[in-house]
């Protein structure tokens, strides 16, 4: 339990200085942010803002595990090992595209195909070694052949069914926290919010994990490393801490797609090896909140779109916080206002948690 503090702690103090010397560093080379031209007037004074701050998030979440872990006279698991992967795999298609941005001083980066592409890429690989290698003394996989919600249920899904699942899982999630990305502070103070959680659900499950013989094996949980993904969690969430200090309203550096892809696909993995899939949607009920947004109003655009003419809109913009914005509120208000929806989801996601097995025992 105490490489869970100490991974927590080194990672806040490394993300405060990491990102600190990035925005200086970033601001040197001219890394700095394109603001969409469709979007709020009020955006427009961010142009030039230093991006790609993720690479202190990842970098700070992996150096304070590994540390952690070592400190511990430990080695990282094979669930740590494979969300360090996705984690680093996720922010490095990220990267690319924020170097595009940065490089040739423009707000598109990687062509949707090719972003496609590196996320497919990285998700198919991670479920395939999640699947079927790395299986502990039980026969315990990183990752199952069922769709869970809190425990493994249901029928026992073929590989290639599964694949296609963590695929979809992978990609959804880190597209929807860079759908999120959009306000100073958004998305860093939601993702605190979301690993903490994930941080308190891998001890629980650690605590009352399969094999250990003062747990009930009726139900208990079935998860590979628990203990591992609780240290990897305290890490990603003090990295999100310390961004957020430089990245509250008024923004001193962005994450940019390299953190976001790289938050979102480790809330994938932590989704996928707790068996907690379906769980995720609830504790990060303000990203599906974003990615709704968006799809409910293209579908409506094209719905009500007759004879050449221009479609109507549900929403003044999306994603949907920017649909606040342009009515008016100011943007610490809608920040501060989702960061409350965010708490009441997260409370809520680990309120069905605990209270499933309180039911069951």
């Amino acid at each position: 339990m105490r490489a869970i503090l100490l991974s927590g702690v080194i990672s806040l103090l490394l993300s405060l200085l990491g990102t600190r010397l990035a925005i200086r560093q970033f601001t040197r080379w001219g890394y700095g942010q394109e603001i969409r031209e469709d979007g709020p007037t009020s955006h427009h004074t961010k142009r030039g803002t230093p991006t790609m701050g993720g690479v202190a998030i990842v970098l700070s979440a992996v150096l304070a595990y590994l540390v952690a872990k070592v400190a511990e006279g430990d080695g990282p698991s094979a669930s740590g090992w494979l969300l360090v992967f996705l984690f680093v795999g996720c922010g490095l298609v990220g990267f690319l595209d924020d170097f595009i941005k940065v490089f040739m001083q423009r707000n598109l980066g990687l062509r949707s195909g090719a972003k496609m592409v590196g996320q497919t890429l990285v998700a198919v690989v991670f479920a395939i070694l999640a699947t079927t290698a790395f299986a502990d003394e039980r026969g315990v996989h990183p990752a199952s052949h069922y769709l869970s919600t809190i425990h493994d249920w249901g029928w026992r899904l073929p590989l290639v069914i599964v694949v296609v699942l963590i695929w979809l899982i992978v990609t959804a999630a880190s597209n929807a926290v860079n759908l999120t990305d959009g306000l100073d502070g958004l998305a860093a103070g939601i993702s605190v919010m979301v690993f903490g959680a994930y941080t308190l659900v891998s001890i629980w499950q650690n605590n009352q994990r399969c094999g250990r013989p003062d747990v009930d094996q009726l139900h208990c949980y079935t998860v590979r490393d628990p203990l591992d993904l609780a240290v990897l969690a305290a890490a990603i969430t003090g990295a999100c801490f310390g961004f957020l200090w430089w990245n509250a309203s008024p923004a001193k550096i962005f994450m940019g797609d390299t953190g976001s892809l790289a938050l979102g696909g480790a809330l994938a993995g932590f989704a996928i090896m707790s068996r907690t899939e379906l769980l995720m949607v609830v504790i990060g009920g303000v990203f599906v909140l974003e990615t709704l947004s968006v799809i409910l109003q293209v579908s409506f655009f094209k719905l009500t779109k007759r004879n050449g003419g221009a479609g109507k809109r549900l929403f003044r913009m999306t994603p949907i916080h920017h649909h606040f914005e342009m009515l008016g509120w100011e943007q610490v208000n809608v920040v501060i206002r989702f960061w409350i929806i965010a708490g009441i989801c997260v409370t809520a996601g680990l309120g069905l948690f605990y209270g499933a097995w309180v039911v069951v025992t």
